[in-house]
């Protein structure tokens, strides 16, 4: 099953932290997967820092294409406002559906995924 890397496992990647065995694995397996909006929360401070190779290797995972659904953003907003989850952004709603729509886990730091985990039905990479 792939899985779709958060931009915040990304940055504890490139800092060598916690999540770093386990992205060596997901990148030797080739199991790891990204969409256009993760790529485009990243890229930005990537090219500051004239990162071009970090870039290109980015650019050569396999990549999500973003069928966004509106209507379902909307839903997955209402449910978790429904159940208290008040400070969830777009965002993560459109990395959530992305990885639903492809039957794909998220591997996540960000709380705000385990939150809507039980709500949204969603897969969360441990």
């Amino acid at each position: 099953m792939s899985v779709l890397i958060d931009t915040s496992i990304w940055i504890d990647y490139f800092r060598g932290g916690n999540g770093s065995k386990l992205m060596d694995y997901l990148i030797d397996e080739n199991l790891l997967v990204t969409n256009d909006l993760i790529l485009t929360e990243l890229i930005p401070f990537l090219k500051v820092r004239n990162e071009t190779r970090v870039i290109n290797l980015l650019h050569d995972i396999n990549k999500l294409n973003l069928s966004i659904n509106w209507n379902e953003i909307t839903d997955y907003q209402y449910k978790c406002l429904k159940n208290g989850l008040n400070g969830i952004g777009i965002p993560d709603l459109l990395i959530a559906q992305n990885a639903k729509q492809n039957g794909c886990k998220i591997y996540t730091m960000d709380n705000h995924f385990n939150l809507m985990k039980d709500i949204l039905s969603l897969q969360i990479q441990t």
